[in-house]
């Protein structure tokens, strides 16, 4: 072949870099199905093979995925594969009421869109050649990674309260002092709105996923006009931080104020919801203290929990989430700025006054984010100086502050006024060099590209 010749699809870096990370994604989740099946839990993969002929967990969750496959489609395609899972779901629904079958746990729905993005990687696989199969099989992947990773998390929480018997809760709660211990302080004013307020920030927690999806359809709109992905977008950061995250889960074991000190039910019993809360830890918690009375300033030390309640807190994923949301939304419309400001305090807030969280996980959860953003971005630019320097020293930072909150509680809590700036001033240098640095790498004059908007070759 001639020198100049450009080289196979299938030669190229990039492509040779997706079908790495197509085979550890593979490896991973296989590992993890092998994982569950030891705890006698249901896998990612065995329960998503599922949902092809069972009623889905989540609808919404496939009709997502769906719609960020739809985005490599032509507009005569996108029509097609919506009525096709409309029309599946028709005949989903008429069997199952022939049958008798009624729907108790997951939504009637969803299975024509699980089928529709197997049908398009079939048909990429069987009728598509070169960078058209490639841009399809993405498409599907991006699709199907969204769903993946959502039953990822949930036989990650499953495998976290069977593995980890004992949780560190009574550490951060005794660090969280220095911060003024703030999920006490935004838990009763939460409680004080009554059930308007509460149903409000439970609608904007709950629906996290809808403003990401948001955000990443903006961000992909050009995708079937310019045959190609951006390098850089938001679904790739809310993979890579549902990947990390629970892992650090398995290194740091917390529950929350919620269950560790209270009831477990403080909030659910006074409102009406869709909700039936079946891990209540009131047999496990240090008391009945939460939200009205802080934790007590004394040594801390491991405690058992229950098997059920995950161990979820370390850091805060949906802060991790809400964050990258806030900076991938700062380059779309006036509307788009707003909305992200708004999921950030609102999921913030909600964080803190359901009890899920205690104050250092959020500040853990932003270090994390950036951190997984300036690793991501510095990898589409190029590494140089300025990225490894930034992602180490988010790095270092972020186990600074873990290994603060285990063996620094006691010291913590007694020196407010010392440990609680040092906290935020770590969090918020962290915010001043991602900050800083990224804004030299898009003012650049040289090849950087801006991975935002950029378009890479598929």
């Amino acid at each position: 072949m001639d020198s100049g010749s450009p080289l196979p699809v299938w030669r190229q870096p990039r492509a040779r870099l997706w079908a790495l990370a197509g085979v550890v994604t593979l490896g991973f989740l296989v590992a993890l199905e092998i994982a569950a099946h030891h705890y006698g839990l249901p896998g990612p993969m065995a329960s998503q093979a599922k949902e092809v002929v069972v009623a889905p967990k989540s609808g919404f969750l496939l009709y997502s995925g769906m719609a960020l496959m739809m985005l490599v489609l032509t507009w005569r395609q996108r029509f097609i594969a919506v009525a096709a899972a409309i029309g599946i779901d028709v005949v989903f629904l008429v069997v199952r009421w022939a049958a008798g079958i009624e729907v108790t746990d997951g939504h009637p729905f969803g299975n024509g869109a699980l089928w529709v993005l197997l049908g398009v990687a079939v048909i990429a696989v069987t009728r598509r050649t070169g960078r058209e199969r490639a841009l399809l099989l993405k498409g599907v992947g991006l699709g199907l990674l969204l769903v993946a990773g959502r039953k990822t998390g949930d036989t990650w929480l499953l495998i976290t309260s069977k593995s980890r018997p004992m949780v560190l809760d009574q550490y951060v709660a005794v660090a969280d002092h220095a911060l003024g211990n703030p999920s006490w302080l935004v838990g009763r004013l939460v409680t004080a709105t009554g059930p308007i307020g509460f149903n409000f920030l439970d609608i904007v927690y709950g629906q996290l996923a809808v403003a990401a999806v948001l955000v990443a359809l903006y961000q992909l709109r050009n995708v079937a006009v310019e045959r190609r992905f951006p390098v850089h977008h938001l679904v790739r950061t809310f993979l890579v931080i549902g990947l990390l995250g629970p892992a650090i889960y398995m290194i740091f074991p917390v529950v929350g104020p919620l269950y560790a000190y209270g009831t477990g039910t403080e909030h659910w019993a006074s409102v009406s919801l869709w909700w039936s809360d079946t891990s209540s830890s009131a047999h496990w918690s240090m008391g009945d203290l939460w939200p009205v009375t802080p934790p007590p300033v004394d040594a801390p030390h491991s405690m058992p929990f229950d098997g059920i309640t995950p161990r979820n807190c370390m850091p805060s994923l949906h802060t991790a989430w809400a964050t990258a949301i806030f900076i991938h939304s700062r380059k779309g419309p006036k509307f788009l700025r707003y909305a992200g400001t708004f999921w950030l305090i609102a999921t913030l807030t909600a964080t803190l006054g359901f009890g899920y969280h205690y104050g250092a996980d959020l500040l853990a959860g932003v270090v994390f984010t950036l951190t997984i953003e300036a690793a991501l971005r510095s990898f589409d630019r190029g590494w140089d100086r300025s990225g490894l320097r930034l992602v180490a020293y988010g790095t270092a930072v972020f186990a600074a502050l873990l290994l603060s909150y285990r063996y620094l509680p006691l010291e913590m809590a007694r020196l407010p006024w010392v440990a609680g700036p040092l906290l935020v001033l770590a969090m918020a240098s962290v915010i001043y060099g991602y900050v800083r640095t990224t804004s030299r790498w898009e003012s650049a004059t040289s090849p950087a590209r801006d991975p935002e908007t950029q378009p890479e070759t598929v």
